[in-house]
């Protein structure tokens, strides 16, 4: 597939700026949109959309189908008629840089429940058929959330696998009674996903109008207390409890001496593979209907993933294991045709993943954080890159560049002063120039970067397990004169929208 010339940046929905304690699909969306169409960007990269699990993190998904409901937008609730300005009142004293989520979650799914309560009782015809037209489209995976949702919240919010066994094990006795005494639950679960999908459809059709592609994040491994597992537990390695068996990761690398042990359940690519792939198929189906590109986060462990005892408590004790390889990709292919993804194709990576990249054709990452302190033939370095690339100053996992610049060594410091010409004040913006300027096909910025922000403007630190995942900036930080600099210098490298 032929990918254009292009730049983008990369900021997460819950990084907008508004009042309500956490970004969200409301007009701090538009407000953004509007930057980046100011400064004449192609593409806007999110994380994963999904409700947040443990640590709030976007890869820990309660489903890998659902819409996260803490960003849908109050204001556009207001606007038809499903909240009154009584049912915002007294508004908490949210910060303005940080999502508080031990604030927003529970003060925002208050304010749900009073919107659904209202909707039910003052819906228009035309708005119950389309609840219940959106119900029925996305019965295989909808039904099976919300009542997953449901149980949870009856139980606790305790993983499922210490649910009683009846629900745990989806006794279908037990799962039908449950379906009618928690009607109720289920329907207010299945009305956030309505809304969800809703303002995310105005959203991304509000991108198309600004000539602007969505390019989302599609995690590998989905969480263990997911709708997903507890669902489909034949596709998982599990244990007789529903524990996992074994557990993903990464061996120890750059951002951990002990490795990073994610805990997500491995698959059972045997089973998965005995169904033609089918669940993966609708997976990249539903996120196709989300976003416009997809990247394959940790596409090596499609070719050979790392696999951890499930009572390890450290990555290092693993093993890697054979994963699907192109034949999954080309059960996608036949079923959904072309889909425009990338990999992420950073770590240990080796000739046989290389292999498969190069056969299912998707292009690779570079990062221009990792390029500096050895010597010319780092891959990461932008005379080095091929064009079939995707280069980021840094990705969410890393520090901003303003931070890792102040981080380095001295050694590093000279390398990269040297290598881009510059000066430690004017790095980030050498950095962001060295990204547009080489020859990949398409160069992605995180927006702390282009805001030039320090470490405390970093999303997340791999293997830290809370305080991640909460940045914010305000509405002030998206000054004009910062989007009038990032148009300049993309349309000097050839990658700007074609009308302004």
């Amino acid at each position: 597939m032929k990918w254009p010339r292009a730049s983008g940046v990369l900021v997460h929905p819950t990084s907008f700026p508004g009042r309500f304690g956490i970004g969200d699909l409301g007009p701090g969306a538009i407000a953004a949109l509007d930057f980046l169409a100011a400064a004449r960007q192609r593409v806007w990269q999110v994380l994963p959309l999904g409700p947040t699990g443990y640590g709030d993190s976007p890869y820990a998904l309660l489903s890998a189908f659902a819409g996260n409901p803490l960003l849908i937008s109050p204001e556009w609730l207001l606007n038809e008629g499903w909240l009154r300005p009584a049912d915002l009142a007294p508004l908490p004293p949210f910060p303005a840089k940080r999502v508080d989520y031990e604030q927003v979650v529970p003060w925002k799914m208050r304010l749900l429940r009073a919107s659904f309560e209202r909707f039910r009782a003052t819906a228009s015809p035309p708005f119950m058929e389309a609840f219940a037209a959106f119900r029925e489209e996305h019965r295989a995976w909808l039904e099976n959330y919300a009542l997953f949702r449901a149980l949870k919240s009856t139980h606790g919010d305790v993983a499922w696998t210490h649910w009683p066994e009846p629900y745990a094990r989806r006794h279908p006795a037990a799962l039908a009674a449950a379906r009618q005494a928690l009607a109720d639950e289920v329907a207010f679960h299945q009305y956030t996903q309505f809304l969800f999908y809703r303002q995310w459809a105005r959203v991304r059709q509000a991108a198309h109008q600004r000539g602007i592609r969505i390019l989302g994040d599609l995690a590998i491994f989905v969480a263990h207390d997911s709708a997903d597992v507890w669902a489909h537990p034949t596709f998982f390695a599990l244990e007789p409890n529903g524990q996992p068996a074994v557990v993903a990761g990464v061996p120890p690398d750059y951002f951990s001496a002990t490795g990073q042990r994610w805990g997500n359940p491995l698959y059972r690519w045997d089973t998965l593979a005995r169904t033609g792939y089918d669940w993966w198929i609708e997976r990249v189906r539903q996120a196709r209907a989300l976003v416009d590109i997809i990247r394959l986060d940790h596409f090596r462990g499609f070719e050979a993933y790392w696999e951890i005892p499930g009572s390890a408590t450290t990555a290092e004790r693993g093993r890697w294991v054979k994963g699907p390889g192109a034949a999954l990709f080309s059960a996608i292919r036949d079923a959904l045709g072309a889909v425009p993804m990338i990999a992420e194709d950073l770590g240990v990576i080796t000739p046989e993943v290389r292999a498969l990249q190069h056969e299912v054709g998707f292009p690779g990452m570079r990062v221009l954080q990792f390029a500096f302190g050895s010597d010319a033939t780092s891959r990461d370095l932008p005379h080095n890159y091929a064009r079939a690339s995707v280069v980021y100053t840094g990705t969410h996992d890393n520090d901003t560049t303003r931070g890792w610049f102040d981080a380095c060594s001295p050694e590093v410091q000279e390398h990269v002063l040297g290598y881009l010409h510059t000066t430690p004040k004017q790095v980030v913006w050498a950095m962001i120039r060295a990204a547009l300027a080489s020859v990949a096909r398409l160069s992605v910025v995180p927006l702390q970067d282009v805001l030039q922000l320090g470490s405390e403007a970093r999303m997340n630190t791999p293997a830290r397990l809370s305080g991640n995942w909460a940045w914010r900036y305000t509405e002030a930080q998206l000054a004009p004169t910062t989007a009038e600099r990032l148009a300049e210098v993309t349309t000097l490298y050839g990658r700007a929208r074609t009308t302004p």
